[in-house]
């Protein structure tokens, strides 16, 4: 049974380390993003009216730095509108509403949005906005993103497409090397913009909105039938049903829109368990839809993988467990035998195209990137050290466990997560089983999984220490 359960891992994660592989092939080949030279923005004599929005929910640290970006964006100041979407119950709203007021007498198009209820989150939140805004396009920017000046001169132009939806841009990274915790989060960024919404693109599979610096056609919205609430993954959702209606998305990778990463691992684990859930929640509510429609099969295979990627999580849990037990039953001399893990090892295929992905985004995004592949063993450690909470995450959704939107904690933020004591538990019992494990198969000798299990070890290991100083920091 526990072989059986093992090998059924082991190929989901092959075969999704396989399709890492064919993505770092498309991004080798010369794969780029969808985006030719854009049209002179004048040639039809004026621009599209422009809204931005800009949802914000207890964000006191960062509220004024987007505010104040996002009106620095260089546009026609009479096609141009910002809206403060502002849920927040704390000191936030009086930050918001005095940099409003600011940028008003200025002459800004800008006003504070705020509800008496937080029905439908952000979802809720930007389908309110859209209600007063006068744009033709609609831009959007999480708290935590510091967009550049020429962001809407650089995408607007492209909107003149008439089936083009939506356009997004590249993720930066204001604060990368604030520690080992937001460099891990660099690298899989770099990896999901550099290489996975490059190989779709240049595919023409679907891709899909990141929930921030991106940019819509108002109609595109409505007309897929505008932000729903029933899932945690609101931008995943629409972008999906957007293009089941015949839309097409672009990926700018040339333009960088900066954001701050989540320097906890509390807020990061907050982020991916609600990045993780709103996926497998949109696979529940859209996988169906996309197989009925009449679109090529490569399309809706790369959907699929794209829907479900979160089942890595629960698959990386049961290796972890399973690994080290199997080994300790072959030494015992009742395991499943040689041939068997002869046929588990081609599973390193997958482990290869995983490496590759990461090499050919850090290749074309950094000058330096054979020097930075020396990160590629603590990118690997932190990736996999959150599977025990993304497995939870997964394992909500699938049973419809319905859970509130709850939002990022930013740095130097007075918003403060909940944490789960039995997640935390259950992963520094994984870090003490995984690291007996690694010395039981150095103490006998076997050197080909002992390499295998110190990954397990090290992922746990390296969650398990950012528990305890998060810990210690906040008993002090």
């Amino acid at each position: 049974m526990f072989a059986l359960l093992y090998a059924g891992a082991m190929i989901v994660l092959a075969f999704y380390g396989v399709n890492l592989l064919w993505m770092a092939v498309v991004v080798a080949r010369g794969g780029k993003s969808d985006a030719d030279p854009p049209p002179d923005p004048n040639r039809n004599g004026s621009l599209p009216r422009v809204t931005i929005q800009i949802p914000l929910y207890n964000e006191a640290g960062v509220a004024r730095r987007v505010i104040d970006a996002c009106a620095a964006i260089q546009y026609p100041r009479d096609r141009f509108q910002l809206q403060i979407l502002d849920d927040s119950s704390d000191e936030t709203v009086a930050i918001s509403r005095q940099a409003v007021d600011d940028w008003k007498e200025k002459g800004l198009n800008i006003s504070h949005i705020q509800r008496s209820h937080r029905e439908g989150y952000k979802a809720g939140a930007l389908g309110n906005g859209l209600k007063s805004a006068d744009g033709d396009l609609i831009a959007i920017f999480d708290a935590d993103f510091v967009p550049p000046e020429n962001f809407l001169l650089s995408l607007v132009p492209f909107m003149e497409e008439e089936k083009l939806g939506m356009i997004q841009a590249r993720w930066g990274h204001i604060n990368a090397h604030s520690s080992l915790l937001t460099q891990v989060q660099a690298w899989s960024l770099d990896t999901h913009f550099a290489v996975e919404h490059v190989a779709r693109s240049a595919s023409g599979c679907f891709i899909n909105f990141n929930g921030t610096a991106g940019l819509w056609k108002r109609s595109c919205i409505t007309e897929s039938g505008g932000w729903h609430g029933d899932t945690l993954a609101e931008d995943l959702d629409l972008s999906y049903r957007a293009q089941l209606r015949g839309w097409k998305f672009k990926y700018l990778h040339e333009l960088e829109a900066p954001a701050e990463l989540p320097e906890t691992l509390g807020a990061l684990r907050v982020q991916q368990s609600r990045w993780t859930k709103g996926t497998a929640e949109t696979a529940r509510k859209l996988l169906r839809p996309l197989w009925r429609a009449s679109f090529p099969l490569k399309t809706k295979v790369q959907g699929t993988i794209h829907l479900t990627a979160h089942l890595v999580y629960p698959c990386l849990l049961l290796a972890a467990l399973l690994h080290p037990l199997l080994l300790f039953q072959q030494a015992s001399g009742f395991g499943p035998g040689e041939t068997y893990f002869g046929i588990m090892g081609l599973g390193l295929v997958g482990l290869l195209g995983f490496f590759l992905a990461q090499m050919f985004a850090q290749r074309q995004l950094y000058p330096d990137w054979w020097r930075r592949m020396r990160f590629f063993p603590i990118f690997m450690a932190g990736s996999m050290g959150l599977a025990i909470s993304n497995t939870k995450a997964v394992w909500d959704a699938w049973r419809q466990f319905r859970t509130p939107f709850e939002r990022t904690p930013k740095a130097n933020g007075r918003y403060r997560v909940r944490r789960s004591k039995s997640i935390v538990a259950l992963e520094a019992a994984m870090a003490v089983y995984s690291a007996a494990g690694l010395v039981f198969l150095l103490w006998e000798g076997l050197w080909a999984a002992s390499g295998f299990q110190m990954i397990f070890s090290m992922s746990y290991i390296f969650i398990t220490r950012y528990n305890i100083l998060e810990l210690r920091s906040q008993t002090l």
